[in-house]
């Protein structure tokens, strides 16, 4: 990121956006109505997410960064804009986001200078064909052209760490952490999978089987490995976590296999119809340890 985009960013970062959209607000009026807060925001149980009205009323008021003012609105879902995206991480990590969360270079956040707060958006990468989903939680990048601040998980993801910038398509997929269905590439998950059991973001169904009079045939072509332990108590500790995290919307099973002369019990996530498919699932709860696996 150039050096202007990172002074820029620092004095957001350091409290300039914040305490103007959390704390005083702005001087005029907001350009959103309340049918559209209502639109933005639906109470839910997801801890890993800072959302309230309270927080949409602040952060959709219009605000002014170095002369300019900007006025946050609400899109349809689908709508589809262009231009070029940046990215910043690790001298950003742990300062406050314009939300007032905490900023995580390894969650799939990005900072947008007009969209509310939770708005999920897919991102493609015009210049190489890779794609991410990610949650607004900040404002900017404040540069001429630029849409969209990726964080730094989500910018390895469509490969354009190494560039800094890339041109991007970013597709309104739904708000309020969520992904409406009928946008939906596959059921959304929570942002990050915390300790404690999270209520998912959707109703998930199981993939079923297509079965014929003489044989099974089964579309579970792919499972995500998240563990895997010597003792057989580990691993079913490790799938009961899964399970409890999931809400037991998702097949979890061990399977006990030999390597180099000894016995692994290993713990797998199954049920996903294709690669991508698992490792979306896979980014968007950070499993950067996990690994996907081909039946």
């Amino acid at each position: 990121m150039k050096f202007s985009n990172k002074l820029i960013k620092n004095c957001i970062l350091t409290g300039f956006i914040t305490s103007t959209l959390l704390i005083t607000g702005c001087s005029e009026k907001s350009t959103v109505h309340r049918a559209d807060i209502s639109k933005v925001y639906k109470h839910n149980s997801n801890k890993n997410i800072r959302n309230s009205k309270a927080m949409h009323r602040a952060t959709l008021k219009s605000y002014s960064v170095f002369g300019k003012r900007y006025y946050p609105m609400v899109a349809n879902l689908g709508d589809e804009f262009t231009g070029i995206a940046s990215w910043y991480g690790p001298s950003f990590h742990a300062k406050k986001t314009s939300n007032g969360e905490i900023y995580d270079m390894y969650a799939m956040t990005a900072a947008h200078k007009t969209l509310p707060m939770n708005t999920m958006l897919k991102v493609d990468n015009l210049e190489n064909g890779k794609s991410v989903i990610v949650r607004i939680n900040d404002r900017g990048p404040f540069v001429a052209g630029r849409i969209i601040d990726l964080s730094n998980t989500a910018a390895h993801k469509i490969d354009m760490v190494n560039n800094g910038t890339a041109k991007v398509k970013i597709k309104v997929l739904g708000y309020n952490g969520r992904i409406d269905d009928s946008l939906s590439p596959i059921n959304e998950m929570p942002d990050r999978i915390a300790e404690n059991k999270i209520e998912p973001l959707l109703d998930i169904k199981p993939i079923e089987k297509v079965t014929s009079t003489n044989k099974t045939i089964s579309v579970e072509n792919f499972n995500i490995q998240v563990g895997a332990f010597s003792r057989k108590e580990g691993a079913i500790a490790t799938k009961k976590k899964y399970e409890s995290l999931f809400n037991n919307k998702y097949n979890v099973v061990v399977k006990e296999v030999s390597s180099n002369s000894r016995s692994l019990h290993k713990v797998f996530i199954t049920g996903f119809n294709s690669y991508n498919q698992a490792e979306l699932f896979k980014d968007l709860n950070i499993l950067d340890n996990a690994v996907i696996i081909k039946n």
